[in-house]
């Protein structure tokens, strides 16, 4: 099969990594001024592994001409953050060919409609299957020129969802043929809840927000920045998490325990659970505040949450407080600036009822 992976961050090597070694014909396409990985990859003709992952997989492309990439791939990873989905959607619309399955991978925030709303489709048009993922199926880096090392490769915990749902079993026939872990989710709203990043990140840069200003992310960021209190604030943002899941009919799974699940936690609490961790262990903090972890999951992600609670009526002062002070700390209004709201998406105004049947 053709695999075409859009993007040259840890998570698009990695998914080009176990697709080619798993002995799918892969190519990589990113974005010009993303040109150092790309450029490592091509010289390298593949990606080299360590960790959980091992040993050495072909690439058949990578560069900036996404024409060659998308038009014959019959299996497209979206792979990066947020505020790439849009981009990577666009630059496909023009080489879409009926029957193609699109991933946005992870969704990071309601990522297959906004890929699907990019590529200029319905939402319910099955021309091309477009799914998203509740997040990456590894903790990884890239530690050398075309060369990851992988902490962790998800154990479980791990869902993917179509748009609209009736094409989830075709996806995720698919996707386990290489990621056996994998499991459909109801619809795509459950696989965005999944991800944890809006719960954790934002909670614990805050927290340290002084310290990563002082060092430069000098410490370790959930061995050092997790304590007790820290643990608290995770909790509750948590917890709303939780109960707009539940407004919605969707079981959201506590993050520790999916943790537990993925293989990276070991306790199933909100303090130790994460300063304990075995998968978290030697993850340095961001040099910077000004970085995704409040960018993309505040700015996206707590915009997004916050926005669905309120339109379905489940109230968030946790979350709302969390993405108040990530704005004030950064100097921006994430919410004025609406990244990704119900609106922006096409859903304002839609019924607990018609949010499910997506």
């Amino acid at each position: 099969m053709k695999v075409a992976v859009l993007g040259s961050g840890n998570g698009a090597c990695a998914i080009a990594f176990e697709w080619a070694q798993a002995g799918h014909t892969v190519s990589m396409f990113d974005f010009d001024q993303f040109p150092a990985t790309i450029a490592a990859v091509a010289a390298t003709v593949g990606i080299r592994a360590d960790g959980e992952l091992e040993g050495f997989a072909p690439i058949a492309y990578a560069g900036h001409d996404i024409a060659a990439v998308v038009p014959d791939a019959d299996l497209v990873f979206a792979v990066g953050p947020a505020y790439s989905t849009a981009p990577f959607g666009q630059a496909c619309a023009p080489h879409i060919r009926a029957g193609q399955v699109y991933v946005v991978c992870p969704s990071s925030c309601a990522g297959a409609i906004v890929f699907k709303q990019a590529l200029g489709l319905p939402l319910d048009d099955s021309k091309v299957i477009v799914a998203e993922t509740s997040t990456l199926p590894y903790a990884v880096r890239l530690t050398g020129e075309a060369h990851i090392t992988v902490y962790n490769r998800l154990k479980g915990g791990y869902f993917v969802a179509a748009l609209p749902t009736r094409d989830t079993p075709a996806v995720y026939e698919l996707l386990r043929t290489v990621h056996a872990e994998i499991a459909p989710a109801e619809n795509v709203l459950a696989t965005t809840l999944q991800n944890a990043n809006p719960v954790i990140h934002p909670a614990v840069t805050l927290c340290n927000t002084a310290l990563i200003e002082r060092t430069g992310g000098d410490f370790l960021f959930y061995e050092e920045g997790v304590t007790d209190g820290v643990g608290r604030v995770i909790e509750a943002v948590d917890n709303e998490r939780i109960a707009i899941g539940a407004a919605l009919g969707v079981r959201v799974i506590p993050d520790p325990e999916l943790g537990i699940a993925q293989g990276y936690q070991a306790e199933n609490n909100y303090s130790t659970g994460y300063s304990e961790a075995p998968g978290f262990k030697g993850i340095k903090a961001q040099p910077q505040l000004d970085y995704r972890y409040l960018n993309e999951d505040a700015g996206f992600g707590l915009v997004f949450l916050t926005d669905l609670a309120r339109s379905i009526g489940v109230p968030t002062p946790n979350m709302d407080a969390v993405l108040r002070m990530s704005s004030i700390v950064m100097g921006r209004d994430y919410e004025a600036e609406q990244a990704r709201t119900m609106a922006t998406l096409g859903l304002a105004g839609l019924t607990v009822d018609e949010l499910r049947a997506l």
